[in-house]
């Protein structure tokens, strides 16, 4: 009689001639980065909107995707939030090397994000990132080196939890950055106060990377800029609002007065020591395959 292992062997097998390569890129950037709403995986993987809407129904129903909304506050209904169903997270456990989770455990998880209050800055974060690979798409000189979680650049990072870290590369220059994403809910003299950890990361031999403050208004933007160029900081920083395209020339130097491009903000990648995982048995190495933002067909 087939066990519990084997009916999920087999659930999953069964799946398996349905997934795109498309569809494994989609699930494991889910699996990095838990919720996308359906506008930004359609910027993200798709042309056409309708396109992108049945087959993530379609993923919905193979048990590899699902979704949430909740009611809006002025009438209507906020847009879907999508994560990964039960296949999905199995699919993806499988493709990790990690233990499958249980029934109990995924639907656990899944009313956690829900639920979470984080939810909105989540959804924001990965905005920012998803911005940035749209822009990719359209302007091929540029290109998502790299995409980090909080979870997995304070992993590989030890000792600093932004809200994500990228590689972003415009010709033939590659920018590290740190990305602080706010939403107004912290007072400014506790943003400053994120700042001497990444300090002491760059002391210490690891990438002294610009710090970007996504702000949510130009009033917290010119107020946050004001506190931080009363003591400059020893870490290059700069500053945008979320109106702003992060892939244009936007960026506000607290060296500076000058808005650039992201790729033109001072970048260091740091010293090959064990602790600094841009360095590779001595070689400089930006792109994890692991991590890797690759464009959709």
């Amino acid at each position: 009689m087939p066990t519990t292992t084997t009916t999920l062997a087999r659930q999953l097998l069964g799946i398996y001639p349905r997934i795109t390569d498309r569809d494994r890129r989609l699930l494991a950037l889910l699996h990095a980065h838990r919720v996308l709403t359906t506008d930004q995986i359609h910027r993200l993987a798709f042309t056409a909107v309708r396109t992108c809407q049945i087959r993530l129904a379609q993923l919905r129903d193979l048990g590899l995707l699902e979704r949430f909304r909740f009611a809006h506050p002025g009438g209507g209904s906020q847009p879907w939030h999508w994560t990964l169903g039960l296949a999905g997270a199995r699919f993806q456990a499988a493709a990790t090397n990690q233990p499958p989770p249980t029934e109990r455990a995924w639907r656990e998880q899944l009313l956690r994000l829900s639920a979470s209050q984080h939810l909105p800055h989540q959804v924001m974060v990965n905005e920012f990132f998803v911005r940035l690979h749209h822009h990719t798409r359209h302007h091929p000189d540029t290109a998502l080196q790299r995409w980090w979680s909080e979870h997995e650049t304070a992993t590989r990072f030890l000792g600093i939890h932004p809200d994500g870290h990228g590689i972003w590369s415009s010709g033939d220059r590659a920018v590290g950055f740190h990305l602080e994403c706010d939403r107004g809910t912290e007072p400014l003299p506790r943003l400053a106060d994120k700042l001497p950890v990444y300090e002491r990361l760059t002391q210490a031999g690891g990438p002294n990377y610009p710090i970007l403050f996504w702000l949510p208004s130009p009033t917290r933007e010119a107020n946050l800029q004001d506190l931080l160029r009363r003591q400059p900081p020893e870490v290059p920083v700069a500053t945008a609002t979320h109106r702003d395209h992060p892939a244009r020339p936007v960026w506000l130097p607290v060296h500076g007065w000058q808005r650039i491009h992201l790729a033109d903000l001072p970048s260091d990648h740091g010293q090959p020591t064990a602790a600094n995982p841009n360095w590779r048995n001595g070689n400089l190495d930006l792109i994890s395959p692991s991590s890797t933002v690759s464009h959709y067909g």
